[in-house]
């Protein structure tokens, strides 16, 4: 079986009590660390969880998803996510992946920013499309999350702002550019 469990917003302690018990099931445990970051380290997950853990990088999840569906049909694997598993298109693209190869899956939920974002005091109706404002490079500057903005705007919708983040910077100026 192949689990994707999503690990809520703060720290190792938010972890969902069904989510828990599947980790401690598992023969192997990976966690997603290119969508968004834990206020607490690999080392603490590991500690609270009981599990050593797979730091599982873009690359691994999208070139390399074989390796982790790798023995699923046959043992129990999970694939954790800051926030909900569904946060993001790779994570349901794992899910195909393993449906496409007779593995079967189950999702464990828990709170992610776009339900969390409530707390500021909007009303989670009033809100529009949710955009991604990505780092732009030399050669690609999209700007699609404008116009969704100004069409939230016209419509009376806030809007939540998803900034893009970079995991793998080597330096503080990388990081800023």
């Amino acid at each position: 079986m192949l689990y994707l469990i999503g690990l809520g917003l703060g720290d190792a302690a938010d972890i969902t009590v069904k989510g828990l018990e599947a980790v401690r099931r598992c023969s192997r445990v990976y966690l997603e660390a290119y969508t968004s970051v834990l206020t607490v380290g690999k080392e603490a997950l590991e500690e609270y969880y009981g599990k050593q853990l797979i730091l599982a990088d873009r690359d691994l999840v999208e070139q390399g998803a074989e390796e982790i569906l790798k023995d699923a049909d046959v043992v129990d694997v999970a694939f954790l996510v800051v926030g909900d598993p569904f946060g993001a298109t790779t994570h349901s693209d794992l899910v195909l992946r393993a449906v496409n190869a007779g593995i079967p899956y189950r999702v464990i939920h828990n709170a992610s920013i776009m339900n969390a974002v409530g707390c500021c005091g909007l009303q989670l109706y009033n809100f529009g499309e949710t955009v991604s404002l990505v780092f732009w490079t030399e050669t690609w500057r999209p700007e699609s999350y404008y116009d969704k903005i100004c069409k939230n705007r016209k419509a009376g919708l806030h809007t939540l702002c998803l900034l893009d983040i970079k995991v793998k910077e080597q330096s503080i100026e990388n990081m800023m550019r």
